[in-house]
């Protein structure tokens, strides 16, 4: 339904984004998020996220990496 290269043009703004939040360079930002599995959320769940808004998805994936042992 989706190409791959809209899923990665979203999942690597959405990288970016993560990190300005956080204070972390992009590499930083995408091996938190690899470590406590939220890129694996965005790609398995890519239909609904997509459709929201970036600090929401932000706030919902952090949310979800604190669950998974994060502590960002």
């Amino acid at each position: 339904m989706y190409s791959n290269a809209e899923k990665i043009e979203w999942t690597l703004i959405f990288v970016l984004e993560f990190g300005r939040k956080f204070g972390l360079t992009l590499k930083q930002a995408f091996d938190y998020l690899k470590c406590y599995k939220g890129i694996e959320f965005v790609d398995r769940h890519y239909d609904y996220v997509h459709t929201q808004s970036f600090q929401s998805m932000i706030n919902d994936i952090s949310e979800y990496c604190r669950r998974k042992g994060g502590n960002l």
